[in-house]
């Protein structure tokens, strides 16, 4: 247990720092709009949901996280349209992880949302 804890420590610092360390376009004003992508390929236990959780802070974005039974990744993601393209561009980008496909579907904004989470179940 130990040593498993101690690994997953570095996973977690090396993700975060990674992504505080990501240079972030100029993004042109786009309209707030809101997905549920799921990310399928490897893309759990690689540091994948906090990746997007550090990412989605650092972009003002709001929503959720979590990994599915089905070992694919799920978010709700709210925000302008341009930061949601980049991030999921930025994933897709990863060594880490390989995602062979992103399903994206519209959904309803939700107008009190002021966070975004990580959800484990």
């Amino acid at each position: 247990m130990g040593l498993i804890y101690y690994f997953k420590k570095l996973r977690d610092g090396y993700v975060i720092n990674q992504v505080k360390h990501i240079r972030l376009p100029y993004f042109e004003p786009s309209p707030t709009v809101r997905k549920r992508l799921i990310f399928s390929g490897r893309v759990q236990k690689v540091g994948f949901r906090l990746a997007i959780y550090e990412l989605a802070k650092r972009l003002n974005l709001t929503g959720w996280v979590r990994n599915r039974n089905d070992k694919n990744v799920e978010a709700e993601i709210q925000g302008e349209n341009e930061k949601i393209i980049f991030l999921i561009k930025y994933m897709k980008s990863l060594k880490r992880a390989s995602v062979h496909d992103v399903a994206i579907n519209k959904m309803l904004i939700v107008d009190d949302e002021t966070d975004f989470a990580v959800i484990k179940e």
